[in-house]
């Protein structure tokens, strides 16, 4: 393996690890030679998820993380700290989604979404910082489309993922000079399980994908390019033409992207704009 796709002796702490695109980055980082710190609720099947990359010649363990809880951001740092003696990597994906009309949401719901999707990531960089300051390593924070321009029917989620951005590039101003390197990754839609646990206006998970996901990317391609940026220190990717595309077109023709917006989500089965 070359240095440009290398990641070996790197150490990486990724949250939301025990599923969808932080579990294919689990894999796909262990498969170029890092060793991982994976952080989720659930310790069972992280440590399955640890126990497999152990069985195939990998280093990892798991910390039972809840990013809402700022002391769990502090130990899941500590912990990496006390394995492995520093970190190079934080990947902060954990993260949740909902759909309903703002008009309809219990509030709630939106608070529940900024815990997660923002402040998630601001403690566990809070505490890693120092250390990812002492490597020249890299904060990369998994966010979406949605963070570049509000998303019909998403408030709450188009919201942390605007913070979560803002956060982000306030971060990498501030350490210019000090050479650490933030990335922000805007996958597409992806295959995973974040719409059947997407909240409702209830707060209450929907429980099945409203699209068809057959076409969707898969988690696996969005590691594999959250990998490449890490590598080349990309600052922004933007992971498929529709979304690069929307976000030129906000900034050009801004009431014509707002009208393809709501049309496009309106299309959903149980779509709440009918």
């Amino acid at each position: 393996m070359s240095t440009q796709t290398s990641m070996k002796g790197k150490i990486a702490i990724i949250t939301g690890a025990s599923s969808g695109i932080g579990k294919a980055c689990a894999y796909e980082f262990a498969s170029r030679g890092a060793k991982l710190v994976l952080a989720a609720r659930n310790l069972e099947v992280l440590n399955s998820i640890v126990q497999d990359l152990l069985l195939n010649g990998h280093e990892a363990i798991a910390v039972r993380t809840d990013v809402t809880v700022e002391d769990d951001c502090k130990n899941l740092v500590d912990e990496a700290l006390k394995r492995y003696g520093k970190i190079d990597y934080l990947l902060c994906n954990a993260g949740i989604s909902m759909r309903a009309l703002f008009k309809d949401v219990d509030l709630k719901v939106i608070r529940q979404l900024m815990e997660v999707n923002f402040f998630g990531a601001v403690y566990c960089t809070k505490y890693a910082l120092p250390h990812l300051l002492a490597s020249r390593g890299s904060v990369i924070g998994v966010s979406s489309i949605a963070g570049f321009h509000g998303l019909p029917g998403r408030s709450g989620y188009s919201a942390s993922k605007f913070a979560l951005q803002g956060f982000l590039e306030t971060l990498r101003i501030e350490n210019l000079k000090n050479g650490l390197h933030v990335m922000v990754a805007a996958p597409g839609f992806t295959a995973t399980n974040v719409r059947v646990s997407a909240l409702t206006a209830d707060g209450s998970p929907q429980g099945v994908s409203p699209r068809d996901e057959k076409h969707m990317m898969t988690p696996q391609k969005v590691a594999r390019t959250i990998a490449h940026g890490i590598l080349r220190k990309r600052r922004n990717i933007i992971m498929t033409t529709e979304g690069k595309l929307s976000v030129l077109a906000q900034r050009v023709f801004p009431k014509i992207i707002d009208r393809i917006l709501y049309m496009f989500m309106a299309r959903e089965p149980n779509s709440p704009f009918k």
